[in-house]
């Protein structure tokens, strides 16, 4: 009997030891969003004495829809603290970082854990005419096959949100004269201020000196040769200059360039030309419907009706 309680004893002994990687601790930061500082790269989510913080230094943020894996390392470091005190931007974007609250509890990722971003941009709609416009991008988050190295052990997770982070953009200009040129010989059609252009290789049949009945104007698609709608964002000032030559000049340098994608019959990418008498002339009315532009994975929307412009001519 003495033998049997002695047994007992030891099992009961054995289980209530803790080996220190068994010891599961919760993280919570699920209503808190990210926030990098603005003078290093430090991103970090802050609650109460604890804080959640990526030191981002091997990190590049995209600006183009998709998603990325980054290797935790020794500059791409993602670490738990609490503190004893309440913790502020302060603690992490000083340059000289204060002598309080002290930290009293550290976990770091160990090397070879995965931080995931997806990103995705943001576009938010004019309810007026439907057009979007992109005016940043945000960078959902998490980490993948992490484990932490803490005081009583390990802790792992096959996956963990860390959250959003958003970055700004500055909206491309799209501030036109509305007045269309014409090339003679290939017949192209540009507007243009110092800094941009917005170019429609047109098919020239669409450019008739006959009037068009009432609500009945001539229509095609955008398309990827004849009728391909290119909008340029240049570096340095643009001028007619650059327009109907053979091959277009080395400058000024294009920093962005977008592409119309191909129309669909009777749904997106229409081309309408409307052709009425003006003086001596005619004046060409073109609107762009439900136009897509598209810049790698990115796109955005002109809109339901984007008047490209009016064009003037003589017989």
């Amino acid at each position: 009997m003495k033998k049997i309680l002695s047994l007992v004893t030891l099992a009961l002994l054995f289980t209530s030891c803790d080996d220190g990687d068994l010891v599961q601790e919760d993280l919570s930061f699920d209503n808190v969003d990210p926030v990098k500082c603005a003078n290093n790269n430090i991103i970090y989510k802050i609650k109460d004495n604890e804080a959640f913080i990526i030191d981002a230094t091997g990190i590049t943020f995209p600006t183009e829809e998709g998603s990325q894996e980054i290797i935790i390392s020794s500059t791409n470091r993602v670490l738990y603290r609490s503190y004893k005190g309440t913790v502020t931007s302060a603690t992490f974007c000083e340059t000289i970082p204060p002598a309080n609250p002290i930290v009293s509890n550290q976990w770091t990722a160990k090397d070879g854990g995965i931080i995931v971003i997806s990103t995705k941009a943001i576009k938010p709609p004019n309810t007026t005419d439907n057009s979007t416009r992109i005016t940043g991008y945000n960078h959902n988050i998490s980490f993948k096959n992490v484990t932490f190295i803490k005081e009583n052990g390990t802790q792992v997770y096959e996956t963990f949100a860390f959250g959003n982070y958003k970055t700004t953009a500055t909206p491309l200009p799209f501030s036109f004269t509305k007045v269309l040129k014409q090339c003679p010989t290939s017949k192209q059609l540009y507007d243009r201020n110092s800094a941009e252009a917005l170019i429609l290789d047109i098919d020239p049949s669409l450019i008739s000196n006959t009037p068009t009945p009432l609500n009945t104007p001539r229509t095609a698609l955008i398309g990827t040769t004849t009728n391909k709608l290119t909008y340029r964002l240049f570096g340095g000032l643009l001028t007619d200059d650059y327009f109907c030559n053979p091959t277009y000049p080395a400058t000024p340098v294009v920093n962005e360039e977008w592409l119309g994608v191909a129309g669909v019959d009777n749904t997106s990418g229409i081309i309408e030309v409307t052709t009425a008498s003006f003086g001596n002339g005619f004046k060409h009315t073109i609107v762009l419907k439900k136009v897509k532009m598209k810049k790698g994975n990115n796109d955005f929307l002109l809109g339901d009706n984007y008047i490209y412009g009016e064009l003037l001519t003589t017989n």
